[in-house]
């Protein structure tokens, strides 16, 4: 009886150790954390860091004269012909992307690629990494394509560097493939902050950027180029506003540009001449859209509501090639009362923290579209139709950024009578529009500028003809590789470089020639 005792306390203890174990075991876990993550979540976590940081105003804005500062230290860039690669104010884009964009597409990529029911979702993270490449590749030649965003994945922690060439290639494959692969009849991915899971929005995005990936290559691949834009406007592209590809931003998601804008850099950068010339020789209702001019100020706090005036025929642009002490003699000879008092793009209406941020639009496409009329790779509209409803839907596009930059349909419609597309002029013409069309998206607007030669703007002259990287009479021609890819991944960036061309900002990559 007494062992029977001893068992039973013994059995009893046991379960009691048990219970314990199993009740302190509960205490690490962590009931309310993810153990996983919706794919989809990555995508838009990918869409929304796609919104172009501030090294984008600094370097790819101010090369295309849209908007320049006169000031150094951490703003100096394009502004001065210099490279800055990762110092100055905000981060390059190769940081953001590969860190926030590339990353998480690459992620929703491997997870989706063998589950049917995420088809659409799979296809759709292909479209949008085409997308960020064509940028990385557009700005610096040759680049971690193949590898990039393995990581995680692969633990590929040295990438190595594909050619632009090679690169191209695929990332027309990709378009194509993902495209033709995407099913209104499959599941629809409705918490896609970029389309909420259209399908037929998204196929039009695709064959979108493939026309701009035909255009873009025409002069290193001529044959490839036509058949690519063919392949495009079979599949479908983007004609209207309604279908335009853009962040919405708002007081959660802001976007970096806005934030410095009406911040730190609110009285450091000004609408160029060039840019501002062209709007006011042509009467184009744009410029009083975009345009705000602080009447009298000489300081930062002069930049008042009061003081300001969006009327088109007293804004002046800051002339390109000034630092802070040449541009005073600049503002005097200009009747102004200090270089404050330069026009700037107007921060409460298109430059807010909020303002869209936009990635492939109806007028940029309409506009391609113009000029591969021209060329007579399509056979499809008139090139003179295009080319209006590229500015139609640009000037439409304005109300998007604010109410007050809205432009009324008779003052567009005038505009576009006034400006037709004329014989002999036509590529001067029709990406000299492009230009505007992309204005604030800093890294189109740049790619194309170097793949059509238009406008005819004159290079900033700021620190040549003794300039190494830029030489006299020249462009910027791409963006330099960050400074911790030169020190750790040493033997790929190098053989990148010994293929390409020297690491400078002259060097021209594969489809920019001259």
């Amino acid at each position: 009886m007494k062992k029977i005792i001893n068992y039973s306390l013994l059995v009893a203890l046991m379960l009691f150790a048990v219970s314990c174990d199993k009740k302190l075991g509960d205490l690490n876990k962590n009931t309310t954390s993810p153990t996983s993550l919706d794919p989809a979540l990555l995508l838009n976590n990918a869409v929304i860091n796609t919104s172009y940081p501030m090294k984008s105003l600094i370097f790819d804005v101010g090369i295309v004269q849209q908007m320049v500062t006169p000031n150094g230290g951490v703003l100096a860039g394009a502004n001065f012909n210099q490279d800055s690669r990762d110092n100055g104010a905000g981060n390059p884009i190769w940081t953001v992307y590969y860190q926030n964009v590339i990353k998480y597409t690459h992620d929703v990529i491997v997870r989706t690629k063998t589950v049917t029911t995420r088809s659409n979702l799979y296809n759709m993270a292909r479209i949008f990494q085409a997308y960020a490449f064509m940028i990385l590749t557009d700005e610096y030649g040759d680049i971690p394509y193949s590898q990039g965003g393995a990581g995680y994945s692969d633990q590929i922690f040295f990438p190595k560097y594909d050619a632009q060439q090679s690169i191209y290639t695929d990332i027309i494959k990709e378009l194509t493939e993902a495209a033709a692969a995407l099913n209104a009849g499959g599941t629809i991915e409705g918490s896609d902050v970029l389309y909420a899971g259209n399908i037929a929005k998204w196929k039009k995005f695709a064959y979108s950027l493939l026309l701009r990936a035909g255009m873009r290559i025409f002069k290193a691949d001529l044959t490839k180029a036509q058949s690519t834009v063919q392949a495009a406007v079979a599949g479908g592209v983007i004609t209207d506003n309604a279908d335009n590809a853009y962040m919405r931003n708002d007081a959660n998601y802001t976007w970096a540009i806005g934030n410095s804008l009406n911040g730190s850099e609110a009285a450091n950068f000004y609408l160029a001449k060039p840019f501002v010339d062209q709007l006011k020789t042509t009467s184009d209702p744009r410029l009083s859209a975009i345009a705000i001019r602080y009447m009298g100020a000489t300081s930062g706090n002069g930049q008042t509501v009061a003081a300001g005036n969006t009327t088109a025929a007293v804004q002046i642009g800051m002339p390109i090639g000034k630092d802070n002490g040449t541009i005073v003699a600049a503002a005097t000879a200009d009747g102004l009362a200090s270089f404050y008092e330069y026009s700037q793009a107007d921060r409460r209406r298109v430059t807010k923290v909020s303002s869209p941020v936009f990635f492939v639009t109806a007028a940029q496409t309409n506009l391609l579209l113009a000029e591969a009329r021209f060329r007579g790779w399509i056979t499809t509209g008139t090139a003179a139709q295009y080319f209006s409803d590229g500015i139609k839907a640009h000037m439409d596009q304005m109300a998007t950024f604010d109410a007050g930059s809205a432009i009324s349909a008779g003052a567009r419609d005038t505009y576009v009578a006034a400006n037709p597309l004329g014989a002999g002029t036509e590529l001067q013409q029709i990406n000299t529009q492009y230009w505007i069309a992309s204005f604030l998206n800093g890294p189109e607007a740049f790619a194309n500028f170097r793949r059509s030669g238009f406008p005819a703007l004159t290079p900033n002259p700021y620190g040549q003809p003794n300039n190494p990287d830029v030489p006299n009479g020249t462009f910027i021609r791409r963006l330099t590789y960050p400074t911790s890819e030169l020190s750790v991944n040493t033997a790929n960036v190098n053989e990148a470089i010994g293929r390409q061309g020297a690491d400078k900002l002259s060097t021209r990559i594969w489809w920019d020639k001259p």
